[in-house]
């Protein structure tokens, strides 16, 4: 029986209060809790990945309520870049405001400690299944009774609020942006259906357009909306089209509103695609140098990845964070997985074509994900990554609605049980490793490890992974244990060095794991390249300068070869102008070269850095006294004296 028959047959109990013994009242709250507690564990996790971006390495953020002015004045990423240049790393840029803004107020109240905006986050995501539910439910009644829309709406959010291909929107903080987006688009489309029987319509569509531009604010993908508003409106049932014109304007004038807004900060122009690997994954590398996908491998590897979205909402394993270069590798049409995703696709199409004139479940659903779907597939213009797991944050919706639909379709058989057993199971499943892959998001070091094992060709991955095993040896207190991890990384990044030869910051990474292993020859080499690749790159000229500089001064102290320090300091120099450390062994350097006069300069120009250092004003006194000027000499003695009266050099006079 087809639920269309179910739904004539149960006509007369067009109202039910309960459904499998629940009150149907309190099903939207029971959802909330559930997609609440699901992601409850997180509130003990710390910030992961790109969370620094918008909260713990924002500027903005990090100000508290102050600093939401900012948030909305700049592209997203200058609070954390505090560079224009920097911004548009992908096309377009970023203007998404919201969730910084939220970021923002939770900084003020439990400052540097992620617990209060993971809390926001999982209840925020229940609230969202709530709102899910309620929509869906508004969508299906027209067209089914009312105990069978309910049952679908149910079925449906369950299927959304378990699913784990949400786990990298809910467990990272950051993935919020994904959260209140969605609720913008389902809480705008809600409003608009309720609008057209309510006493007040005008009412609720324009709080649907206030709804749905907060959505916009939190991020741009769900402009898609004016694609699926029509759709839904279609789908909902027949209506002239002076009320879909009155229904869609909220919508309308909301996104131009926005496009508006976003466009006096970030411009109008979505800009040249990136010509570097990481921004824009159809480049390779060839001669050293950047050339771009053919248009035979362009369009393969977008059929491939659009395959494997689908393989993931049907079969969510294995599942990871991050799909750089070359996660997802250069396909060609010669590929089996390619055809077959195609065929998939075709599928999909020929399910839509079938399904348009009756309106069929399955067509809304597909075309949902389609349209949902299309901002973050590549095909219009790069995104700035093959895919992500969280781009499928919204489109799920799509497919939860085929799953409900099909749940529905197969417990209202003849084999109920068996149904509702296997149904019951798939649930249990999806929830269970929800529970697991959350918890892979506990921190980083959890994150980059686990991932690693998934993303073994992912270039930017193993340079993180490689990353971790750095800033974690720098604190190790066991020499063996830090030469170890030290090692470890730099298996990694020569690794991600095979995929990506022109990945910048692996050297650079590289130069540090050789600095800390005492291999400064190694570092000041691998430095060297980052600066060859982008000379005004400013942590590879602080960290080249450091190299230089206490190479410097083995050179100096333990080889005597003067010479040779006072050439690497002077070219340390260059790269720390402000480093009065450098300064001081320059000085030395060349008082003990004895050349005094230069001594003298390099320690005035120490102490005009550092004027409180007392070694700094004790070592001019000594260089002082060497020139002849004996009242010179006396005045920065005294001066050291006043600073540092247990300066061990006293006690050698």
């Amino acid at each position: 029986m087809t639920l269309a028959k179910e739904a004539k047959k149960n006509k007369k109990e067009d109202y039910p209060n309960t459904l499998f013994g629940i009150p149907i009242n309190r099903m939207g709250p029971i959802l909330a809790l559930l997609g609440t507690l699901l992601y409850a564990q997180t509130v003990s996790f710390e910030y992961t990945q790109d969370d620094a971006i918008v909260i713990n390495d924002n500027m903005f953020t990090k100000e508290g309520v102050k600093g939401i002015a900012g948030l909305f004045k700049y592209d997203t990423f200058y609070g954390y870049f505090k560079d224009q240049t920097k911004t548009r790393l992908v096309s377009g840029g970023r203007y998404r405001p919201l969730t910084p803004a939220m970021f923002a107020i939770e900084y003020e109240i439990a400052g540097n400690n992620p617990w209060l905006s993971h809390f926001i986050s999982a209840l925020f995501y229940g609230l969202l299944c709530w709102i899910l539910f309620g929509f869906l439910r508004q969508l299906l009644t027209p067209r089914l009774s009312s105990t069978i829309a309910v049952q679908v709406a149910l079925f449906s959010a369950l299927i959304f609020a378990l699913h784990p291909i949400h786990t990298e929107a809910v467990a990272n903080i950051k993935g919020r942006d994904e959260i209140i987006a969605a609720m913008g688009a389902i809480g705008g489309l809600w409003l608009m259906l309720k609008s057209i029987n309510h006493p007040k319509p005008m009412l609720l569509r324009s709080l649907a357009g206030l709804v749905f531009l907060l959505g916009l604010l939190a991020k741009e993908n769900i402009i898609t909306m004016l694609a699926v508003a029509p759709l839904t409106l279609w789908w909902y049932g027949k209506d002239t089209s002076v009320k879909w014109l009155s229904n869609l304007w909220p919508i309308v004038a909301a996104s131009v509103l926005f496009i508006l807004i976003r466009g006096s900060v970030t411009g109008f122009s979505a800009g040249e695609p990136p010509k570097e690997l990481m921004n824009n994954p159809f480049l390779k590398v060839e001669n050293g140098t950047y050339v771009p996908f053919s248009v035979g491998e362009k369009t393969a590897t977008i059929v491939y990845t659009m395959g494997k979205y689908v393989q993931l909402l049907v079969f969510p394993y294995p599942l990871t964070h991050d799909y750089y270069p070359r996660h997802i590798d250069i396909q060609t049409w010669s590929k089996p997985m390619v055809i077959l995703s195609l065929l998939v696709w075709l599928g999909l199409l020929y399910a839509v074509i079938k399904g348009w004139k009756s309106r069929s479940w399955w067509a809304y659903g597909i075309l949902f994900y389609v349209c949902t779907m299309s901002i973050t597939s590549n095909i219009v213009f790069p995104i700035g990554t093959n895919m992500s797991e969280r781009f499928a944050f919204l489109p799920s919706i799509g497919f939860a609605l085929i799953a409900g639909y099909a749940i529905s379709l197969a417990i209202n058989s003849a084999n109920r049980k068996a149904a509702l057993g296997i149904s019951l199971a798939i649930l249990i499943a999806f929830g269970g490793w929800t529970l697991i892959r959350s918890r892979v998001w506990k921190d980083n070091s959890t994150l980059f490890t686990t991932d690693i094992k998934t993303s073994q060709r992912s270039a930017k991955l193993l340079n993180a992974v490689g990353g971790d095993l750095v800033t974690r040896a720098e604190d190790e207190k066991d020499p063996v244990r830090k030469k170890e991890m030290l090692t470890e990384a730099q298996i990694y990044l020569k690794e991600a060095l095979e995929i990506h030869p022109n990945y910048k910051l692996s050297y650079l990474l590289l130069g540090n794991a050789s600095f800390h292993l005492g291999d400064l020859d190694q570092a000041i080499t691998y430095f060297r390249h980052v600066l060859k690749m982008d000379p005004n790159y400013s942590e590879g000229k602080r960290n080249l300068g450091v190299a230089l500089r206490d190479q410097g001064k083995i050179y100096g102290e333990k080889n005597h070869n003067l010479s040779g320090a006072i050439a690497l300091l002077q070219e340390a120099v260059q790269y720390l102008p402000n480093d009065y450390e450098t300064y001081q062994l320059l000085g030395v350097a060349h008082g003990q070269a004895g050349d005094t006069q230069k001594a003298i300069e390099y320690f005035r120009k120490e102490i005009e850095l550092a004027p409180k250092n007392a070694t700094a004003h004790y070592n001019l006194g000594i260089a002082l006294s060497q020139a002849g000027d004996t009242a010179g000499a006396n005045a920065s003695f005294e001066t050291a004296k006043a600073l540092d009266p247990n300066l061990p050099q006293f006690k050698n006079r």
